[in-house]
């Protein structure tokens, strides 16, 4: 099995970590019974639970864009050096993106999500060429 098509697979679980986080800032911060509702009414979240949001939100903004790539090199036998790097580098600062988003040191953010789409613009060259 390729390097992305492994990592695409490790993606999933890495997904599963983003959304444990969040759904767990929302229950801490609103309560599991309110959870379990339709959430009508809902307040303000608290600066947690809105980071849990927000950090959810971006990864499954370049999440799809990833799958497409990798399953694209698969498909077209297209790895090499070149995705596979590029597969590693967003993969690892994807990883590293969810602890970044909850430390608040200005710019760590931002310039890890900058290194993830490194990454996928790696990927895109890759294959596409």
């Amino acid at each position: 099995m390729s390097i992305e098509l492994t990592l695409l697979i490790w993606s999933a679980a890495l997904a599963v970590a983003y959304i444990v986080v969040q759904s767990t800032f929302y229950r801490m911060d609103y309560g599991v019974i309110f959870a379990g509702t339709p959430r009508d009414n809902e307040r303000a979240p608290n600066k947690w639970t809105a980071r849990g949001e927000k950090a959810l939100r971006n990864f499954l903004e370049t999440y799809g864009i990833f799958i497409a790539l990798a399953v694209a090199t698969e498909l077209a036998g297209r790895s090499d050096g070149l995705t596979q790097w590029g597969a590693q580098i967003w993969f690892w600062a994807r990883v590293a993106y969810l602890p970044a988003y909850f430390i608040d040191i200005p710019f760590l953010r931002s310039s890890i999500w900058f290194v993830s789409a490194i990454g996928l613009f790696l990927l895109f060259i890759g294959v596409a060429f």
